[in-house]
Order: structure tokens, then sequence, then C-alpha cells
């Protein structure tokens, strides 16, 4: 599935066709979010195994995400970002890693086996990479890269960790990484190609504080399922509701 913000659709219509050749999937899910009147009459061009869900709010990265995996009934669930910077020949390696056992396959731009064809800013590096690091401290999965926009995770992988997902935005990655650590799956970490795509849609450090604070969140929850005591009690004040939770009390309201 491909989760959208406003994407452009001369770059989205051809990605996704590159997918499906590709990968040749069951399903294609794009999660729309507030698109432009005119987006939706460019989608038309998608392949015919693609479907589009458009929400006129925008719900956030996460949220999409979660969406689409709990609309697709496939032995596989993957999702590329919307601005193609990982080519479909990679995400076909990501999602081959986890055909070959993982139980979540991880893309990674920072891996030393990865290709990085055109760098982002200084300022997007340099804050990526203390994420990266301080991700690595604070989790059990010690990767090289935790938010590349290229992930596949198997049904029976998703289904231990969907009730576990609170992060609608761009944090949901590292939840999922920590999440899916917790329950002792296999996670590969899968070197890609990748192209930095001008006019992104993040605000680098806006969005690496909110990522900051997700992260700690994401460890509480881990060591929760890990049956912290410290963080069961911290838990059990809670109310907050998981994205499942939201999603299907949605779909009851339709």
């Amino acid at each position: 599935m491909v989760p959208a913000y406003r994407p452009d659709p001369e770059r989205l219509v051809p990605y996704v066709h590159a997918l499906v050749e590709s990968l040749d999937p069951d399903a294609v899910r794009v999660e729309l979010d507030a698109p432009r009147p005119e987006t939706l009459d460019a989608l038309d061009a998608l392949p015919a195994v693609a479907r589009v869900n458009d929400v006129d709010a925008r719900r956030g990265k996460g949220a999409a995400i979660t969406t689409g995996f709990e609309s697709l009934r496939t032995d596989i669930l993957a999702f590329a970002d919307a601005d193609g910077s990982t080519p479909a020949a990679s995400m076909a390696d990501v999602v081959a890693a986890v055909r070959d056992g993982a139980d979540l396959a991880v893309g990674s731009r920072r891996h030393p086996n990865a290709t990085v064809a055109s760098h982002q800013t200084v300022a997007r590096r340099y804050l990526g990479d203390g994420f990266a690091w301080l991700a690595r401290h604070l989790t059990e999965v010690p990767l090289y890269d935790y938010q590349c926009g290229a992930k596949a995770v198997t049904a029976a992988a998703w289904n231990d960790v969907r009730t576990h997902l609170y992060e609608p935005g761009f944090a949901w990655d590292i939840e999922l990484i920590a999440v899916s650590g917790a329950f002792g799956h296999r996670v590969a970490e899968v070197p890609v190609v990748w192209e930095d795509q001008p006019n992104s849609t993040v605000s680098p450090v806006d969005t690496t504080l909110k990522m900051a604070r997700g992260l700690l969140r994401s460890r509480h929850r881990a060591r929760t399922i890990r049956e912290d005591r410290l963080h069961e009690l911290i838990d059990a004040r809670s109310d907050e509701r998981t994205l499942v939770e939201q999603f299907s009390t949605e779909v009851a309201d339709d």
C-alpha cells in the first residue's frame, strides 16, 4: 500500500505502475489524505489492481498505513512512501526478505551497502543520523535506519503488533519496529537504492522533535509488552485508543 498526502500525480502514477510491475501484488491500496480534485482525476490512470481510499482530512502516515493494512487480505503487507524515493526494484528486495523468512523487513538508506543516489539537505541528514543513534540506544532492535519509507511484514506478525500501535504520524515506523522487536520477531534490514525527492511535506526540525517523543512512547509500549512492571503500571493509567480501535470505530460509523 502507498500512503499519500497531497501527492504529485505525475510522480505517484508511474511509481505505482513500477511497483505493480516489480512486485506483481494481489492488491494495491493508495490511502490518500486531503486530495485536491485534480489529483483524484489523475489517479484514474493507476493500474487496475490499485484501489484508492481518499479521505478529506490529513490522518497522518501511521493512521493511513494502518487503515490500508487492515483493509488488505494478503500474506505479506508492505508499504512504500508516495514520493518514490525507494525505487520499485528496491521495494521488491524488501518484500523478498520477508519471503525468505523475516517477520519484518526494513528498508535502509543508512546501511553500508545502500546506494544513495541523491542526498538530503545537511540539516535533514544530521537530524536523521541523530534520531537513528537515539533509536539504537532506546530500542532493542539495532538498525542503521528506522524511518526509510519501505517496509514489509507478514500477516501473522501484523496480527501480533496491530493492537499495540498508537502513533498516527511519522513515528509509526519506529513504533512498528520497537513493538515487533518486543514480540521477538525476526527483523531484517535491507539496503536500498534511495533517491531523495524535493518538495517534501516533512518539516525536518518539527518532525524530528515529534518523532523523538514518539520514540520514547514506542520504547514504553515495547517495555509493556515485555512485562516491565513499571511500564505496565504506567500503561494501566492510560485510556488512549489504538489506531486499530479508531479504524474499527470509523468503519462502524460508516
